[in-house]
Protein backbone atom coordinates (compact mmCIF):
# COMPACT_ATOMS: atom_id res chain seq x y z
CA UNK A 1 0.00 0.00 0.00
CA UNK A 2 1.75 3.54 -0.94
CA UNK A 3 2.02 6.16 1.28
CA UNK A 4 -0.76 8.18 -0.48
CA UNK A 5 -3.46 5.58 -0.25
CA UNK A 6 -3.08 4.96 3.24
CA UNK A 7 -3.25 8.97 3.72
CA UNK A 8 -6.39 8.39 1.63
CA UNK A 9 -7.97 6.15 3.88
CA UNK A 10 -6.68 7.63 6.82
CA UNK A 11 -8.84 11.02 5.16
CA UNK A 12 -11.80 8.96 4.65
CA UNK A 13 -12.56 7.16 8.12
CA UNK A 14 -11.60 10.00 9.55
CA UNK A 15 -14.39 11.95 7.74
CA UNK A 16 -16.78 9.33 8.48
CA UNK A 17 -16.21 9.29 11.95
CA UNK A 18 -17.38 12.58 12.48
CA UNK A 19 -20.29 12.84 14.28
CA UNK A 20 -20.81 16.85 11.59
CA UNK A 21 -21.42 17.03 8.22
CA UNK A 22 -18.14 17.17 6.00
CA UNK A 23 -17.92 18.52 2.29
CA UNK A 24 -15.19 18.91 0.73
CA UNK A 25 -15.23 21.06 -3.09
CA UNK A 26 -13.08 22.92 -5.47
CA UNK A 27 -12.71 26.36 -6.42
CA UNK A 28 -15.82 25.80 -9.09
CA UNK A 29 -17.85 24.58 -5.80
CA UNK A 30 -17.76 20.99 -7.27
CA UNK A 31 -17.97 18.21 -4.27
CA UNK A 32 -15.37 16.30 -4.99
CA UNK A 33 -15.30 14.39 -1.31
CA UNK A 34 -18.61 13.61 1.33
CA UNK A 35 -18.48 11.92 4.67
CA UNK A 36 -21.33 9.80 5.56
CA UNK A 37 -23.05 12.23 7.94
CA UNK A 38 -23.57 14.90 4.95
CA UNK A 39 -25.17 12.01 3.46
CA UNK A 40 -27.62 11.74 6.23
CA UNK A 41 -27.79 15.05 7.09
CA UNK A 42 -29.37 16.10 3.45
CA UNK A 43 -30.70 12.34 2.24
CA UNK A 44 -28.45 11.73 -0.44
CA UNK A 45 -26.33 9.19 -1.69
CA UNK A 46 -22.78 9.59 -2.12
CA UNK A 47 -22.97 8.97 -5.97
CA UNK A 48 -25.48 11.67 -5.37
CA UNK A 49 -23.62 14.47 -4.04
CA UNK A 50 -19.54 13.64 -5.40
CA UNK A 51 -19.61 15.11 -9.20
CA UNK A 52 -22.48 17.49 -8.22
CA UNK A 53 -22.13 21.50 -7.05
CA UNK A 54 -22.65 21.91 -3.43
CA UNK A 55 -25.56 24.63 -4.33
CA UNK A 56 -27.98 21.23 -4.94
CA UNK A 57 -27.89 21.40 -0.96
CA UNK A 58 -29.04 25.06 -0.73
CA UNK A 59 -32.27 26.75 -1.00
CA UNK A 60 -33.26 28.23 -4.73
CA UNK A 61 -32.54 31.62 -3.31
CA UNK A 62 -28.52 31.18 -1.70
CA UNK A 63 -27.88 28.61 -4.53
CA UNK A 64 -28.57 31.20 -7.07
CA UNK A 65 -25.68 33.82 -5.39
CA UNK A 66 -23.26 31.10 -3.93
CA UNK A 67 -21.30 30.66 -7.22
CA UNK A 68 -21.03 34.51 -7.31
CA UNK A 69 -19.63 34.40 -3.81
CA UNK A 70 -16.99 31.84 -4.32
CA UNK A 71 -15.87 33.22 -7.85
CA UNK A 72 -15.46 36.44 -5.58
CA UNK A 73 -13.36 35.40 -2.90
CA UNK A 74 -11.12 33.21 -5.77
CA UNK A 75 -10.45 36.25 -7.46
CA UNK A 76 -10.02 38.51 -4.44
CA UNK A 77 -9.07 36.58 -1.62
CA UNK A 78 -12.32 38.44 0.10
CA UNK A 79 -12.78 36.02 3.32
CA UNK A 80 -16.63 37.05 3.72
CA UNK A 81 -17.58 33.80 4.03
CA UNK A 82 -14.19 31.96 4.40
CA UNK A 83 -12.94 30.88 7.85
CA UNK A 84 -16.16 32.35 9.11
CA UNK A 85 -19.07 30.34 11.40
CA UNK A 86 -22.24 31.68 10.54
CA UNK A 87 -25.94 30.23 10.43
CA UNK A 88 -27.53 29.60 7.52
CA UNK A 89 -30.29 27.12 5.64
CA UNK A 90 -29.83 23.83 4.39
CA UNK A 91 -32.18 22.10 2.07
CA UNK A 92 -32.90 18.22 1.65
CA UNK A 93 -33.30 16.00 -1.28
CA UNK A 94 -36.81 16.55 -0.80
CA UNK A 95 -36.50 19.85 -0.81
CA UNK A 96 -37.29 20.29 2.61
CA UNK A 97 -35.36 22.96 4.19
CA UNK A 98 -33.38 23.05 7.80
CA UNK A 99 -31.64 25.61 9.83
CA UNK A 100 -27.77 24.57 10.44
CA UNK A 101 -24.12 26.32 11.51
CA UNK A 102 -21.89 25.97 8.39
CA UNK A 103 -18.05 26.73 8.80
CA UNK A 104 -16.24 26.81 5.42
CA UNK A 105 -12.27 26.54 5.60
CA UNK A 106 -9.91 26.97 2.58
CA UNK A 107 -6.64 25.03 1.70
CA UNK A 108 -4.11 25.43 -0.86
CA UNK A 109 -2.71 22.38 -3.02
CA UNK A 110 -0.18 22.93 -5.14
CA UNK A 111 -1.54 26.25 -5.76
CA UNK A 112 -5.38 25.19 -6.22
CA UNK A 113 -7.70 26.09 -4.19
CA UNK A 114 -10.09 23.60 -2.31
CA UNK A 115 -12.98 24.00 0.45
CA UNK A 116 -14.27 22.24 3.30
CA UNK A 117 -17.56 22.94 5.10
CA UNK A 118 -18.75 21.58 7.96
CA UNK A 119 -21.75 21.72 9.00
CA UNK A 120 -24.29 20.67 12.26
CA UNK A 121 -28.27 20.46 11.82
CA UNK A 122 -29.74 23.29 13.98
CA UNK A 123 -33.26 22.22 14.20
CA UNK A 124 -33.62 20.40 17.68
CA UNK A 125 -31.32 23.24 19.02
CA UNK A 126 -34.04 25.63 17.48
CA UNK A 127 -36.75 23.83 18.76
CA UNK A 128 -35.34 23.50 22.29
CA UNK A 129 -34.72 27.46 22.70
CA UNK A 130 -38.14 28.05 21.30
CA UNK A 131 -39.51 26.22 23.58
CA UNK A 132 -37.30 27.41 26.60
CA UNK A 133 -38.12 31.21 24.86
CA UNK A 134 -42.46 30.71 25.30
CA UNK A 135 -41.52 28.80 28.94
CA UNK A 136 -39.44 31.71 30.02
CA UNK A 137 -42.37 34.08 28.35
CA UNK A 138 -44.71 32.59 30.46
CA UNK A 139 -42.86 32.44 33.23
CA UNK A 140 -42.04 36.21 33.43
CA UNK A 141 -45.51 36.77 32.73
CA UNK A 142 -46.33 35.02 35.58
CA UNK A 143 -44.38 36.75 37.91
CA UNK A 144 -45.42 40.60 36.44
CA UNK A 145 -48.98 39.18 37.02
CA UNK A 146 -48.65 38.06 40.72
CA UNK A 147 -46.65 41.14 41.80
CA UNK A 148 -49.47 43.58 39.97
CA UNK A 149 -52.32 41.49 41.48
CA UNK A 150 -50.96 41.30 44.68
CA UNK A 151 -50.88 45.39 44.58
CA UNK A 152 -54.31 45.47 42.79
CA UNK A 153 -55.74 43.37 45.44
CA UNK A 154 -54.39 45.81 48.32
CA UNK A 155 -56.37 48.79 46.51
CA UNK A 156 -59.36 46.34 46.21
CA UNK A 157 -59.84 45.47 49.26
CA UNK A 158 -60.03 49.35 50.54
CA UNK A 159 -62.59 49.94 47.83
CA UNK A 160 -64.83 47.33 48.54
CA UNK A 161 -64.27 48.01 52.28
CA UNK A 162 -65.03 51.59 51.89
CA UNK A 163 -68.52 51.01 49.16
CA UNK A 164 -70.19 48.24 51.86
CA UNK A 165 -69.99 51.18 54.27
CA UNK A 166 -71.27 53.55 52.21
CA UNK A 167 -73.72 51.11 51.26
CA UNK A 168 -75.39 50.70 54.63
CA UNK A 169 -75.53 54.41 55.34
CA UNK A 170 -77.26 55.23 51.79
CA UNK A 171 -80.93 55.44 52.35
CA UNK A 172 -81.63 57.16 49.19
CA UNK A 173 -82.67 54.23 46.68
CA UNK A 174 -80.97 55.79 43.62
CA UNK A 175 -77.19 56.20 45.55
CA UNK A 176 -78.02 53.37 47.26
CA UNK A 177 -78.14 51.12 43.71
CA UNK A 178 -75.31 53.28 42.25
CA UNK A 179 -73.16 52.21 45.31
CA UNK A 180 -74.24 48.42 44.98
CA UNK A 181 -73.39 48.40 40.91
CA UNK A 182 -70.07 50.20 41.81
CA UNK A 183 -69.73 47.21 44.70
CA UNK A 184 -70.31 44.46 42.40
CA UNK A 185 -67.70 46.00 40.04
CA UNK A 186 -64.90 45.55 42.65
CA UNK A 187 -65.75 42.28 43.37
CA UNK A 188 -66.11 40.73 39.69
CA UNK A 189 -62.40 42.71 39.97
CA UNK A 190 -61.52 41.07 43.00
CA UNK A 191 -62.47 37.53 41.26
CA UNK A 192 -60.50 38.68 38.21
CA UNK A 193 -57.17 38.67 40.41
CA UNK A 194 -57.98 35.58 42.09
CA UNK A 195 -58.54 33.93 38.41
CA UNK A 196 -54.52 35.57 37.65
CA UNK A 197 -53.12 34.48 41.03
CA UNK A 198 -54.30 31.01 39.48
CA UNK A 199 -51.81 31.16 36.21
CA UNK A 200 -49.05 33.06 38.46
CA UNK A 201 -49.46 30.26 40.67
CA UNK A 202 -50.06 32.01 43.42
CA UNK A 203 -53.17 30.53 44.33
CA UNK A 204 -53.45 28.53 47.78
CA UNK A 205 -54.05 24.97 46.56
CA UNK A 206 -55.69 22.02 48.38
CA UNK A 207 -54.33 19.48 47.16
CA UNK A 208 -55.99 16.01 48.15
CA UNK A 209 -54.82 12.39 46.72
CA UNK A 210 -57.56 11.68 44.39
CA UNK A 211 -58.72 8.94 41.43
CA UNK A 212 -58.91 11.27 38.03
CA UNK A 213 -61.93 8.94 36.76
CA UNK A 214 -63.90 10.10 40.26
CA UNK A 215 -62.94 14.00 39.76
CA UNK A 216 -63.78 13.70 36.04
CA UNK A 217 -67.28 11.60 36.64
CA UNK A 218 -68.36 14.40 38.99
CA UNK A 219 -67.49 16.89 36.22
CA UNK A 220 -68.94 15.55 33.57
CA UNK A 221 -72.74 15.13 35.59
CA UNK A 222 -72.59 18.47 35.03
CA UNK A 223 -71.13 19.25 31.92
CA UNK A 224 -73.78 16.97 30.20
CA UNK A 225 -76.46 18.77 31.50
CA UNK A 226 -74.41 22.55 30.17
CA UNK A 227 -72.92 21.88 27.07
CA UNK A 228 -76.49 20.28 25.08
CA UNK A 229 -77.97 17.69 23.13
CA UNK A 230 -75.84 19.02 19.96
CA UNK A 231 -72.18 17.54 21.40
CA UNK A 232 -71.51 14.35 22.48
CA UNK A 233 -69.39 13.33 24.94
CA UNK A 234 -67.41 10.19 25.70
CA UNK A 235 -64.83 8.68 28.29
CA UNK A 236 -62.05 6.10 27.98
CA UNK A 237 -60.69 5.86 31.16
CA UNK A 238 -58.01 2.97 31.91
CA UNK A 239 -58.01 0.56 34.02
CA UNK A 240 -55.54 0.52 37.45
CA UNK A 241 -55.47 4.06 37.46
CA UNK A 242 -52.70 5.59 39.65
CA UNK A 243 -53.80 7.99 42.22
CA UNK A 244 -52.52 11.73 42.00
CA UNK A 245 -52.22 14.47 44.43
CA UNK A 246 -54.35 17.67 43.20
CA UNK A 247 -57.37 20.15 43.98
CA UNK A 248 -60.09 18.72 43.30
CA UNK A 249 -62.15 21.57 42.77
CA UNK A 250 -59.18 23.47 40.48
CA UNK A 251 -59.61 19.96 38.47
CA UNK A 252 -62.81 20.34 38.11
CA UNK A 253 -62.93 24.20 36.67
CA UNK A 254 -59.56 22.77 35.00
CA UNK A 255 -61.96 20.11 32.66
CA UNK A 256 -64.71 22.48 32.32
CA UNK A 257 -62.44 25.18 30.81
CA UNK A 258 -60.76 22.94 28.37
CA UNK A 259 -64.78 21.21 27.64
CA UNK A 260 -66.48 24.60 26.95
CA UNK A 261 -63.30 25.78 24.88
CA UNK A 262 -63.97 22.59 23.06
CA UNK A 263 -67.75 23.08 22.65
CA UNK A 264 -67.00 27.24 21.47
CA UNK A 265 -65.24 25.60 18.79
CA UNK A 266 -68.00 23.18 17.39
CA UNK A 267 -70.37 25.82 16.78
CA UNK A 268 -72.72 23.03 14.94
CA UNK A 269 -71.77 20.24 17.16
CA UNK A 270 -69.27 17.73 17.45
CA UNK A 271 -67.73 14.91 19.74
CA UNK A 272 -65.75 15.30 22.90
CA UNK A 273 -63.72 12.67 24.53
CA UNK A 274 -61.88 12.56 27.92
CA UNK A 275 -59.35 9.88 28.69
CA UNK A 276 -57.34 9.24 31.92
CA UNK A 277 -54.59 7.10 31.59
CA UNK A 278 -51.22 5.81 33.04
CA UNK A 279 -47.92 6.96 30.75
CA UNK A 280 -45.09 5.66 31.35
CA UNK A 281 -42.37 8.22 30.05
CA UNK A 282 -38.80 6.04 30.05
CA UNK A 283 -37.38 7.30 27.09
CA UNK A 284 -35.62 10.45 25.78
CA UNK A 285 -37.62 10.99 22.62
CA UNK A 286 -40.63 10.63 24.28
CA UNK A 287 -39.38 12.96 27.06
CA UNK A 288 -38.31 15.69 23.96
CA UNK A 289 -41.73 15.48 22.20
CA UNK A 290 -44.04 16.28 25.37
CA UNK A 291 -41.15 18.29 27.18
CA UNK A 292 -41.48 16.11 30.16
CA UNK A 293 -38.91 14.46 32.34
CA UNK A 294 -38.66 10.58 32.31
CA UNK A 295 -41.58 8.90 34.85
CA UNK A 296 -44.89 7.48 35.55
CA UNK A 297 -47.49 10.03 35.09
CA UNK A 298 -51.33 10.02 34.95
CA UNK A 299 -52.60 11.84 31.71
CA UNK A 300 -56.26 12.96 31.09
CA UNK A 301 -56.71 14.11 27.86
CA UNK A 302 -59.79 16.62 26.58
CA UNK A 303 -59.82 16.08 22.39
CA UNK A 304 -62.55 17.57 20.20
CA UNK A 305 -62.85 17.42 16.60
CA UNK A 306 -63.70 21.61 16.12
CA UNK A 307 -62.35 24.29 14.54
CA UNK A 308 -58.59 23.75 15.74
CA UNK A 309 -56.45 26.44 16.06
CA UNK A 310 -53.34 28.18 14.08
CA UNK A 311 -49.72 27.47 14.94
CA UNK A 312 -49.84 31.15 16.29
CA UNK A 313 -52.90 30.89 18.55
CA UNK A 314 -50.80 27.36 19.93
CA UNK A 315 -48.07 29.31 20.74
CA UNK A 316 -49.83 32.25 22.51
CA UNK A 317 -52.56 29.81 24.10
CA UNK A 318 -51.86 30.42 27.19
CA UNK A 319 -51.03 33.96 27.76
CA UNK A 320 -53.11 35.96 29.67
CA UNK A 321 -55.55 37.43 28.10
CA UNK A 322 -54.93 36.28 24.53
CA UNK A 323 -58.39 35.34 23.42
CA UNK A 324 -59.46 34.65 19.99
CA UNK A 325 -63.34 34.65 21.33
CA UNK A 326 -63.02 37.85 23.04
CA UNK A 327 -66.23 39.43 20.81
CA UNK A 328 -68.11 36.97 22.33
CA UNK A 329 -67.56 37.90 25.75
CA UNK A 330 -63.79 35.60 25.77
CA UNK A 331 -61.73 36.98 28.55
CA UNK A 332 -58.76 35.19 27.66
CA UNK A 333 -58.09 33.97 31.52
CA UNK A 334 -59.43 30.44 30.58
CA UNK A 335 -55.92 28.42 29.50
CA UNK A 336 -53.73 30.30 31.32
CA UNK A 337 -55.88 29.02 34.85
CA UNK A 338 -55.55 25.37 33.31
CA UNK A 339 -52.00 26.10 32.77
CA UNK A 340 -50.96 27.57 36.27
CA UNK A 341 -52.80 25.15 37.86
CA UNK A 342 -51.41 22.44 36.20
CA UNK A 343 -47.83 23.71 36.98
CA UNK A 344 -48.20 24.85 40.39
CA UNK A 345 -49.69 20.84 41.40
CA UNK A 346 -46.17 19.73 39.42
CA UNK A 347 -47.31 18.96 36.18
CA UNK A 348 -47.27 19.55 32.48
CA UNK A 349 -49.80 20.04 29.64
CA UNK A 350 -49.13 19.37 26.03
CA UNK A 351 -51.29 21.13 22.89
CA UNK A 352 -51.87 19.13 19.96
CA UNK A 353 -54.67 21.29 17.43
CA UNK A 354 -54.83 20.84 13.47
CA UNK A 355 -56.76 23.50 11.74
CA UNK A 356 -60.50 22.21 10.47
CA UNK A 357 -59.82 18.78 12.55
CA UNK A 358 -59.58 19.75 16.14
CA UNK A 359 -57.54 20.13 19.23
CA UNK A 360 -56.32 18.01 22.24
CA UNK A 361 -54.96 18.66 25.30
CA UNK A 362 -53.06 16.18 27.24
CA UNK A 363 -52.71 17.25 31.22
CA UNK A 364 -50.05 14.92 33.08
CA UNK A 365 -49.72 14.66 36.64
CA UNK A 366 -46.83 12.60 38.12
CA UNK A 367 -48.36 9.24 40.01
CA UNK A 368 -47.99 8.89 43.41
CA UNK A 369 -47.70 4.41 42.76
CA UNK A 370 -46.47 3.24 39.96
CA UNK A 371 -49.14 0.70 38.43
CA UNK A 372 -48.56 -2.76 39.21
CA UNK A 373 -47.59 -3.47 35.56
CA UNK A 374 -44.56 -1.43 35.19
CA UNK A 375 -43.24 -0.81 38.24
CA UNK A 376 -40.15 -1.52 36.58
CA UNK A 377 -37.11 0.54 36.71
CA UNK A 378 -36.11 2.85 34.17
CA UNK A 379 -32.69 1.59 32.69
CA UNK A 380 -29.79 4.47 33.23
CA UNK A 381 -29.94 5.89 29.95
CA UNK A 382 -34.02 6.00 29.74
CA UNK A 383 -34.31 3.49 26.60
CA UNK A 384 -35.79 -0.20 26.63
CA UNK A 385 -33.66 -2.60 26.30
CA UNK A 386 -33.25 -5.63 23.52
CA UNK A 387 -36.23 -3.40 21.35
CA UNK A 388 -36.16 -4.89 17.95
CA UNK A 389 -33.92 -3.31 15.28
CA UNK A 390 -34.42 -3.21 11.53
CA UNK A 391 -32.03 -4.22 8.95
CA UNK A 392 -31.86 -1.10 6.96
CA UNK A 393 -34.90 -1.35 5.53
CA UNK A 394 -36.93 1.82 3.57
CA UNK A 395 -39.30 3.53 5.94
CA UNK A 396 -41.14 6.53 4.30
CA UNK A 397 -41.49 9.10 6.84
CA UNK A 398 -44.81 11.22 5.91
CA UNK A 399 -45.15 14.16 8.17
CA UNK A 400 -45.86 18.08 7.46
CA UNK A 401 -44.37 18.99 11.17
CA UNK A 402 -40.39 19.44 10.07
CA UNK A 403 -39.55 18.98 13.96
CA UNK A 404 -42.01 15.91 14.45
CA UNK A 405 -40.79 14.82 11.09
CA UNK A 406 -36.91 15.32 12.47
CA UNK A 407 -37.46 13.44 15.09
CA UNK A 408 -39.19 9.97 13.40
CA UNK A 409 -35.98 9.84 11.21
CA UNK A 410 -33.98 9.71 14.20
CA UNK A 411 -35.96 7.47 15.97
CA UNK A 412 -35.93 5.26 12.89
CA UNK A 413 -32.29 5.60 12.39
CA UNK A 414 -31.58 4.54 15.89
CA UNK A 415 -33.86 1.71 15.03
CA UNK A 416 -31.81 0.66 12.08
CA UNK A 417 -34.13 1.60 9.54
CA UNK A 418 -33.34 3.98 6.41
CA UNK A 419 -35.38 6.60 6.73
CA UNK A 420 -36.87 8.60 3.56
CA UNK A 421 -38.75 11.84 4.29
CA UNK A 422 -41.90 13.64 3.05
CA UNK A 423 -43.66 16.52 4.26
CA UNK A 424 -47.26 15.82 2.97
CA UNK A 425 -49.45 12.59 1.35
CA UNK A 426 -49.14 14.12 -2.01
CA UNK A 427 -45.21 14.11 -1.94
CA UNK A 428 -45.12 10.53 -0.59
CA UNK A 429 -47.60 9.40 -3.02
CA UNK A 430 -45.61 10.58 -5.98
CA UNK A 431 -42.46 9.36 -4.51
CA UNK A 432 -43.96 6.03 -4.29
CA UNK A 433 -45.17 6.35 -8.28
CA UNK A 434 -41.51 7.37 -8.75
CA UNK A 435 -40.17 4.20 -8.00
CA UNK A 436 -38.87 4.81 -4.29
CA UNK A 437 -39.17 1.12 -2.80
CA UNK A 438 -40.50 1.44 0.73
CA UNK A 439 -41.09 -1.75 3.43
CA UNK A 440 -43.02 0.92 5.30
CA UNK A 441 -44.73 4.02 5.55
CA UNK A 442 -44.70 5.72 8.40
CA UNK A 443 -47.21 8.38 7.74
CA UNK A 444 -49.26 11.08 10.13
CA UNK A 445 -52.99 11.54 9.66
CA UNK A 446 -53.87 15.30 9.05
CA UNK A 447 -52.03 16.72 6.60
CA UNK A 448 -52.24 19.68 3.84
CA UNK A 449 -52.93 18.90 0.19
CA UNK A 450 -55.26 16.21 -0.80
CA UNK A 451 -54.41 13.50 0.50
CA UNK A 452 -54.69 12.75 4.20
CA UNK A 453 -52.81 9.51 6.29
CA UNK A 454 -55.95 7.62 5.51
CA UNK A 455 -56.13 8.50 1.52
CA UNK A 456 -52.13 7.58 1.34
CA UNK A 457 -52.67 4.51 2.93
CA UNK A 458 -55.26 3.53 1.01
CA UNK A 459 -53.91 3.72 -2.14
CA UNK A 460 -50.98 2.54 -0.46
CA UNK A 461 -52.55 -0.43 -0.07
CA UNK A 462 -54.13 -0.76 -3.53
CA UNK A 463 -50.94 -0.12 -5.42
CA UNK A 464 -47.95 -0.96 -3.32
CA UNK A 465 -49.27 -4.01 -1.86
CA UNK A 466 -45.67 -5.23 -0.76
CA UNK A 467 -45.46 -1.85 1.49
CA UNK A 468 -47.37 -2.16 5.12
CA UNK A 469 -48.37 1.11 6.50
CA UNK A 470 -48.26 2.49 10.30
CA UNK A 471 -50.29 5.47 10.95
CA UNK A 472 -50.23 8.14 13.80
CA UNK A 473 -51.45 10.39 15.00
CA UNK A 474 -51.34 13.70 17.80
CA UNK A 475 -54.85 13.19 18.98
CA UNK A 476 -55.90 11.52 22.01
CA UNK A 477 -58.46 8.53 20.21
CA UNK A 478 -60.05 8.65 17.01
CA UNK A 479 -62.68 11.36 18.07
CA UNK A 480 -61.20 13.04 15.08
CA UNK A 481 -59.95 10.39 12.63
CA UNK A 482 -62.67 8.20 12.60
CA UNK A 483 -64.59 10.54 10.10
CA UNK A 484 -61.45 10.31 7.99
CA UNK A 485 -61.14 6.78 7.55
CA UNK A 486 -64.33 5.72 5.10
CA UNK A 487 -64.65 2.59 5.62
CA UNK A 488 -60.80 1.78 6.25
CA UNK A 489 -59.04 0.00 8.44
CA UNK A 490 -55.59 0.74 10.11
CA UNK A 491 -54.04 0.36 13.40
CA UNK A 492 -53.39 4.47 14.57
CA UNK A 493 -50.07 4.98 16.52
CA UNK A 494 -50.92 7.91 19.14
CA UNK A 495 -48.39 10.37 19.64
CA UNK A 496 -46.58 10.68 22.03
CA UNK A 497 -45.38 7.32 21.47
CA UNK A 498 -42.46 5.45 23.32
CA UNK A 499 -39.61 4.25 20.85
CA UNK A 500 -40.32 0.82 22.50
CA UNK A 501 -43.91 1.33 20.88
CA UNK A 502 -42.42 1.91 17.53
CA UNK A 503 -39.91 -0.85 17.50
CA UNK A 504 -42.73 -3.64 17.84
CA UNK A 505 -45.33 -1.96 15.52
CA UNK A 506 -42.77 -2.09 13.31
CA UNK A 507 -41.70 -5.59 14.02
CA UNK A 508 -45.28 -6.53 13.77
CA UNK A 509 -45.74 -5.23 10.36
CA UNK A 510 -42.24 -6.33 8.79
CA UNK A 511 -43.28 -10.39 10.38
CA UNK A 512 -46.44 -9.85 8.02
CA UNK A 513 -48.98 -8.34 10.36
CA UNK A 514 -51.51 -6.42 8.44
CA UNK A 515 -51.01 -3.23 7.08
Amino acid sequence: MTTDTHDSLILRAIMDAAVDAMIVSDKDGIIIRANAAACRLFGFDLDELVGHNVNILMPPTMAERHDGFMAAHVQTGERRIIGIGREADGQRKDRSTFPLHLSVGRTDLSGVPYFVAILHDLTQRNATQGALSRSQRLEAIGQMTGGIVHDFNNFLTVVIGNLELLETRLTDKRQHDLALDALNAAELGANLTSRLMVFARQSNLKPLVVDLREVCRDTLAILERTIGALFNIRVDFGEDISPVSVDPVQLQSALMNLALNAKDAMPEGGELLITVSNILIDDSYMAQETDIVPGHYVRLSVSDNGSGMSQEMQDRAFEPFFSTKSDSGGSGLGLPMVYGFVRQSGGHITLYSELGHGTSFGLYFPALEAPDHATRTLPPNGLPRRLPRGQGQVVLVVEDNAKVRRLSVERLGDLGFKAVEAESGDAAYAMLQSGLKAAIVFSDLVMPGTLNGYDLAAKVRAEFPDTKVLLTSGYASDVVTSAMAEGQNFDVLHKPYRLSELALRLQALLLGAPG
